[in-house]
């Protein structure tokens, strides 16, 4: 077992131990917390399921208050140079007929600080900014964790077993950590009654730069072209009132649901529709949020969307990971209790999550109508925004001044 390491100076004379922190999950919270962790003196294991960094993924947004949390870590201009700009977003009726083309920022309600970036490159940056100063835990998971006064023991699934001072869960929306000590996911989960499968598709199109918006009332299908590339993303989005246990378990299950679904659809859908069933990497769940009364229990606390999942209604998944992240190493650095430390975290950081939570409200309803006078409407603010300004971005995506950096002795 192994657990705090010294610290020793080059006189060999020891000083105050190091606090040792395990963090599980390497996308975008875990390597963040990894960052800051390690610049405030921590000792740093990452450990990840997958066997390397996950690249792919759809774009994802980084607005707000996580603009300055990537421009303190350095890596602004590398998301920058990553940066695939905000697509031209096409509304199609239920022929497959334009109702109205629109800039994205329009859409999105962004500016021009705000950033799009593909998942994967996002994912690569961060991994890059600390894979020489932390243990990567490739291919691996936690199994068990036992709390007691001295630390964390842990059990991996690959059968190592190591103490830490503190854990750290950063592994999603479906987090193991948190189920460990907090219980079972159910209890936490906002269903927002819809079901999404991303996958990717050839572009046969001939898009570049744009996304294609089919809806019908309940029922909507996209195709984005982040660029000139030969492949394109697509999704399918359907409402679905109560949770479909048995698609989220079964291949065949959620085939059958999805293929009726979209039966009788109009555009390209019966050929994405059959796409998805030989898509290699389908990406299938339910639109949900992560609800907690409190983001930690004992020596484990949780960040990005193992704590506060906002859901992609919101555009803010990415953001809250990487803000709240920043925030959470911030509370450590400067608490040497950690009791003390997940307290002002949560204290400084909830407010903020609440705010861009409650976007969902408008975002689903807004996007993806589930009736036909809802659509309708939607529609008309849709023509309305062609003769507008840009707006400018949400009060909550920026809500939160982050605390000067910590100056280490």
């Amino acid at each position: 077992m192994e657990s705090t390491t010294p610290t020793v100076h080059s006189t060999g004379t020891s000083i105050r131990p190091q606090r040792t922190v395990l963090i599980s999950g390497a996308s975008i919270a875990g390597p963040t917390l990894a960052y800051w962790l390690h610049r405030y003196g921590f000792a740093v294991t990452v450990v990840e399921k997958a066997s390397a960094p996950r690249g792919g993924g759809y774009p994802i947004d980084v607005r707000g208050t996580a603009i300055e949390v990537v421009r303190r870590m350095g890596i602004l201009p590398q998301l920058q140079d990553a940066h695939i700009g905000s697509p031209r977003f096409t509304f199609l009726d239920a022929d497959g007929g334009e109702i109205v083309a629109l800039d994205g920022g329009a859409v999105a309600g962004g500016a021009e600080r705000d950033l799009e970036v593909r998942r994967g490159d996002l994912t690569a940056i961060l991994h890059a900014a600390v894979r020489d100063d932390v243990e990567f835990l490739f291919d691996d998971a936690i199994d068990t964790l036992d709390q007691s006064g001295h630390g964390v023991d842990v059990t991996f699934r690959s059968g190592r077993q190591r103490t830490f001072d503190l854990v750290l869960g950063a592994d999603g929306i479906h987090s193991r950590t948190r189920e460990l000590v907090l219980g079972p996911e159910a209890q936490f989960d906002r269903y927002l009654g819809y079901c999404v499968a991303v996958f990717t598709v050839p572009n046969t199109f001939g898009l570049s730069r744009e996304v294609r918006l089919w809806s019908v009332p309940g029922r909507s299908a996209a195709l984005y072209a982040t660029g000139d590339d030969h492949e394109l993303t697509a999704f399918l989005t359907f409402r679905q009132p109560e949770r479909p246990l048995a698609a989220l378990r079964d291949p065949v299950a959620r085939w059958d649901l999805v293929a009726s679904t979209f039966a009788g659809a109009g555009w390209e859908v019966p050929g994405l529709v059959g796409a998805m069933r030989d898509a290699g990497d389908l990406f299938f769940d339910v639109v949900s949020q992560i609800r907690l009364p409190s983001w930690s229990n004992g020596r484990v606390a949780l960040a990005g969307d193992a704590a506060y999942a906002p859901s992609f209604l919101t555009g803010q998944g990415s953001s809250l990971a990487l803000t709240g992240s920043y925030m959470l190493a911030h509370s450590l650095a400067t608490h040497p209790d950690h009791a003390e430390a997940f307290a002002a975290y949560e204290r400084d950081t909830r407010e903020f999550v609440t705010l861009n939570q409650a976007l969902v409200d408008d975002g689903g309803a807004r996007l993806f109508p589930a009736t036909a006078e809802a659509l309708e409407q939607r529609n008309t603010m849709l023509r309305e925004l062609v003769a507008m300004p840009e707006p400018t971005p949400r009060a909550a995506h920026s809500a939160l001044t982050l605390p000067e950096l910590v100056q280490m002795a």
